[in-house]
């Protein structure tokens, strides 16, 4: 499936499991609550899309998003 282009959809809860998703692009999709295991995910883009509850091997992507911009909001210094 690779080179696929997922655009205006709805994907939730939809479970994708020993796939080859490489250089696909989701827009303007909806994952939550989409679960991605045993995929290949190289140069996988996604645009405009609702990724609550969003699962890539077993982690919950906006969560990890989340603690990201945290982590770099907390680096930065106000002047």
């Amino acid at each position: 499936m690779s080179e696929a282009f997922f655009r205006d959809c709805s994907l939730a809860r939809s479970t994708f499991d020993d796939a080859d998703l490489s250089e696909c692009v989701f827009s303007n999709v909806n994952l939550r609550d989409a679960r991605f295991t045993d995929v290949n995910l190289a140069g996988v883009s996604i645009y405009d899309a609702n990724i609550e509850g969003l699962t890539i091997l077993g982690h919950d992507v906006a969560a990890l998003i989340r603690a990201e911009l945290a982590r770099s909001d907390s680096g930065r210094s106000v002047r």
